[in-house]
């Protein structure tokens, strides 16, 4: 099917149109899906814990370093902080979790928040002659994904129904059947969830439970049943931590370096499209209108994402804004050289874009590798620099090779 240049060139109109408004910081869409602004462009908290590891094997290490970031990162989404950054940082032989919290005003309350999140376990029972002892499971408050508070149909006393993950329904599943007509107990704090209970008052398994769903009941007051049901909510930290260091950074220091940053993103863009201008006339200026659409395309679908914005992922937007530009320098120069052979506009337009394509394919298929090796192997803002970078690079491959030839195709045409 051909591709009518005319009808592509209106379809770009629109879309930059529409990515104009939506990437406006004050449009009606700013309600619906707001920017999302690093620690270090709107302020914050950068929150750096001990993991205590000793009690753990060192199979398991990775996993309780993974379950302990997501199960932070759960409490803090609780307390409302839009996109924290919760990642491992490893030491030598030592292992620490790094917490930053954008925009927060309450830190103090956001560090209790973390460092008092209680641990939570289920534990089977085993009784030998008159003692009775309980016995660790692998089923932590990790693996609960919500908790509910219900109230029994007959009598009305408060129930709370958990759902668990996969990887917890599965465990949970060999768990209760294997203790069919005993009892498995629930601990908060290494102490009953019931805070008067005995053993045999914890809640007895009645049959095999797959799905990940169960329920709980017991003699619960309203107010100790939404307790539970809050600390479900929260998870468990499979492992102690410490605070040893905490930095904050004011929000007038962010929006200093966000406006920075914007003053330079825009200079550059002006001297890139100048020399485009300079160098390669009437088809630099078109180069440089498919800039323009490039640029609030491209914040439009970091938006939507949405990529979490810093510093870092600022430079590597502003970098993929370069290497959009390369890719018309390599069309513009091929073009040239079809123009001296002779051929019309159109045909060296065609031709032009023909020969650059695997050069341009080649450049960018490497950088987007690189981007996503930096993004899967590394945290924090190099990830964040690497995800701007694979995004813009593909971007900027679409607006080369789709938009710049629309432009060409309506604008650069015979003299």
């Amino acid at each position: 099917m051909k591709r009518d240049p005319r009808l592509i060139f209106a379809l770009v109109l629109i879309v930059t149109a529409l990515a104009v408004v939506f990437t406006y910081p004050n449009s009606i869409s700013s309600t619906y899906r707001p920017w999302h602004l690093g620690l270090d462009l709107v302020g914050g908290s950068h929150l750096v814990y001990d993991v205590d590891l000793s009690q753990v094997g060192s199979a398991d290490k990775s996993s309780v370093l993974s379950g302990l970031r997501d199960v932070i990162e759960k409490r803090v989404n609780l307390f409302g902080v839009s996109e924290p950054q919760v990642f491992v940082a490893q030491t030598g032989e030592r292992s620490g979790l790094v917490v930053e919290l954008a925009g927060i005003k309450d830190v103090g309350q956001a560090i209790k928040l973390i460092g008092e999140t209680p641990s939570l376990d289920f534990r089977e029972v085993a009784e030998v002659g008159s003692s009775t002892s309980f016995i660790p499971t692998t089923l932590t408050g990790r693996f609960i994904t919500n908790a509910q508070l219900s109230f029994d149909q007959t009598t009305y006393s408060p129930e709370i129904n958990f759902t668990l993950n996969e990887e917890g329904g599965k465990i949970f599943q060999e768990l209760t059947k294997k203790n069919i007509g005993k009892p498995i107990c629930v601990f908060i704090d290494n102490q009953f969830i019931i805070a008067d209970s005995a053993p045999d008052s914890c809640p007895t398994v009645q049959a095999e439970i797959s799905g990940g769903q169960a329920r709980i009941t017991g003699q619960f007051s309203l107010a100790r049943a939404k307790e539970i049901v809050g600390r479900f909510n929260a998870g468990a930290l499979p492992a102690p931590i410490t605070l040893i260091n905490q930095d904050t950074i004011s929000a007038t220091l962010g929006a200093d370096l966000l406006r920075k940053a914007i003053v330079a993103g825009a200079a550059g863009t002006l001297i890139v499209m100048a020399f485009m201008i300079i160098f390669y006339g009437m088809a630099g200026l078109i180069a440089a209108l498919a800039l323009l659409v490039y640029i609030p395309v491209t914040l439009a679908i970091f938006k939507l994402v949405p990529v979490t914005i810093t510093l870092a992922g600022l430079a590597g937007f502003i970098l993929t804004i370069g290497m959009a530009v390369d890719a018309n320098i390599l069309i513009f120069e091929r073009m040239k050289e079809e123009l001296r052979r002779g051929l019309s506009r159109q045909a060296a337009i065609d031709e032009g874009f023909r020969r650059a394509w695997s050069s341009i394919r080649d450049s960018n298929v490497s950088t987007s590798i690189t981007a996503l090796i930096l993004y899967v192997f590394t945290t924090g803002f190099i990830r964040g620099f690497a995800l701007t970078l694979f995004l813009g690079v593909m971007i900027s491959m679409f607006s080369a090779l789709l938009v710049t030839w629309a432009f060409l195709k309506v604008l650069y045409r015979e003299k």
